[in-house]
């Protein structure tokens, strides 16, 4: 799903407008109808319950005022705050205000107050929890600069309201207002809300952290906008969505007649002396995630280990350092194993050992199948990073905030406070898959599209996490041999989460540990890809 600024929400209304002769005022009435569904569809039935709606004098306020006759005509009560005269507003918003100080007047259960201020204010303020419904329409998209004034009490009284309220909603129309619609953090005093309805398309406040905490849950509402607009307006932020990831599961599908060789050999190379649970964790993983087979590369001290922990693996040795870390002279023998596989994944355990680094940079510099890069992967190659590069075969690098910094040579957190142009900068430079983890992991390409995972919680926050995800990466890429990369990528990112948050309502996201996540791996992929994930390809079911 693209993710637009409000500069490109703006273009495609225009167009709209132009291209296809849909009113202005026609997308107005559509947003307000988006919003009663919405409510109705989360809440249930409007009618006989109490809104409050309160509205700025822009479009925004516009969408409210709409809002608000759409509910009174299903018979809820509704009082409308305009903090304007409504002589002050303009076009289509002030149609909508019109309408509705028309209707106040002649009919019962709605009542109208324009020109707002402090004092009117501070007495709706003190009966907030008489309402069910407080609707937020008092600043729009526009918003660069914190809310002041009266604007910004408001916001601050409803942030303390939402605080102790328990009954009554908070709603906001398009964006809670204080936002800033293109930023990912907070400029200023912002509406806490449980529901935002946004029109057309997601705006990068939404769905980018800190900033999208504020808004509750999220309901993207088309009001008429063609598709094919939405696509032309160069936007480079997406949503990854539970439908990309079916169609790529639909695609890479178990077939009947397939065998092991079908999806893909992985090489691992993986695990020191000391750390020969990350090589477990990420072959498990690759294993559970549908590769077909997979071959640990590790040092001769560790290979027992992973051989008692995972079954399911091969595993080869490699010459090691006298620290248990893998050796420069175990080169020769890794290119060898590498030539024979589909997928290469070096990193997980792999410790930073001089000779390791020199033997990290020679393999990638060589190696010519698809690899992922990880953890100590990255931390060796920190030295030469213009070494990452995947104008060769595919790379995709996924670093962690502390990871990217090094990479870059700047602060953590320069990384955290730039995320989405950090990612898509490095992508664009070295031609590679860019996994940054973190809270909502960002996926950059080589072709500068940038993609928000929202799937995950706090508790991946734990040690081996990154290691399972090199595994389903890993997993996905070797089941999708000649396949778009990103389409392995996105869903590989997308389950991980997501059977990070199943095992978090399993276990709690405090207890989690790493493996609990592989182990909800199935369960993750049956829900995104529905029965046909559960059914082997040659069992009878009944015809519907």
């Amino acid at each position: 799903m693209k993710v637009l600024t409000a500069a490109q929400v703006r273009e495609v209304d225009q167009l709209t407008t132009e291209r296809y002769g849909i009113p202005s005022l026609l997308l107005m009435e559509n947003a307000a109808t988006q919003m009663l569904r919405a409510i109705e569809q989360r809440f249930g039935t409007i009618a006989d319950r109490r809104v409050l709606v309160l509205c700025g004098k822009g479009n925004n306020g516009g969408d409210g005022a709409a809002f608000a006759r759409q509910v009174w005509m299903r018979r809820a009560r509704v009082d409308v705050l305009l903090f304007a005269r409504v002589g002050n507003t303009s076009g289509d918003a002030r149609v909508n205000f019109e309408i509705v100080r028309n209707l106040a007047v002649r009919v019962g259960g709605l009542r109208f107050f324009e020109d707002v201020d402090r004092e009117t204010w501070l007495t709706f303020r003190d009966r907030l929890e008489r309402y069910d419904f407080i609707v937020d329409g008092l600043l729009g998209t526009g918003l660069e600069r914190p809310a002041e004034g009266l604007y910004g009490e408001v916001i601050v009284d409803l942030a303390r309201f939402a605080e102790t309220s328990r009954a009554t909603r908070i709603v906001s129309i398009d964006l809670p207002s204080g936002l800033a619609a293109d930023r990912d953090h907070v400029i200023g005093p912002t509406v806490r809300a449980d529901l935002t309805v946004t029109f057309t398309a997601p705006k990068p406040a939404l769905v980018l952290p800190p900033a999208y905490l504020y808004a509750g849950e999220v309901v993207v509402a088309p009001i008429g906008s063609p598709d094919e607009l939405i696509r032309s307006v160069g936007a480079t932020l997406n949503l990854v969505e539970a439908s990309d990831v079916r169609r790529w599961l639909e695609r890479t599908r178990r077939q009947p007649l397939s065998h092991k060789g079908t999806y893909g050999h992985i090489l691992m190379i993986a695990g020191s002396r000391g750390k020969p649970g990350a090589a477990c964790l990420a072959a498990r993983a690759a294993l559970v995630a549908g590769a077909g087979l997979v071959t640990v590369a590790t040092v001769s001290s560790g290979q027992s280990v992973i051989v008692a922990q995972v079954a399911e693996a091969m595993t080869e040795a490699l010459e090691e350092t006298a620290e248990g870390t893998i050796a420069e002279q175990a080169l020769a023998r890794a290119l060898e194993l590498a030539a024979e596989r589909d997928v290469l994944a070096i990193g997980p355990g792999l410790t930073t050992q001089e000779s390791t680094r020199r033997f990290v940079r020679e393999l990638l510099l060589r190696a010519r199948c698809p690899i992922i890069v990880d953890a100590d992967g990255l931390n060796n190659l920190a030295p030469w990073p213009d070494e990452l590069d995947g104008r060769e075969r595919p790379l995709i690098a996924t670093p962690h905030p502390g990871e990217m910094a090094r990479l870059i040579e700047r602060t953590n957190q320069y990384v955290l406070e730039n995320r989405v142009e950090v990612a898509r900068d490095f992508a664009l430079a070295h031609h590679l898959w860019l996994v940054l983890k973190g809270h909502r992991t960002l996926i950059a390409t080589p072709d500068g599209q940038v993609y928000v995972n929202p799937t995950g919680n706090a508790g991946l926050a734990t040690a081996g996490s990154g290691d399972v995800l090199t595994g389903i990466l890993a997993g996905c890429l070797a089941q999708d041999r000649g396949g778009n990369p990103t389409d392995a990528v996105l869903a590989a990112v997308y389950l991980h989460g997501l059977a990070g948050d199943l095992a978090a309502q399993r276990v709690g996201a405090r207890a989690m540990l790493a493996s609990d996540v592989t182990a909800h791996l199935g369960e993750a992929i049956a829900r995104v890809g529905g029965e046909d994930e559960r059914r082997s390809g040659n069992v009878p079911h009944a015809l519907g």
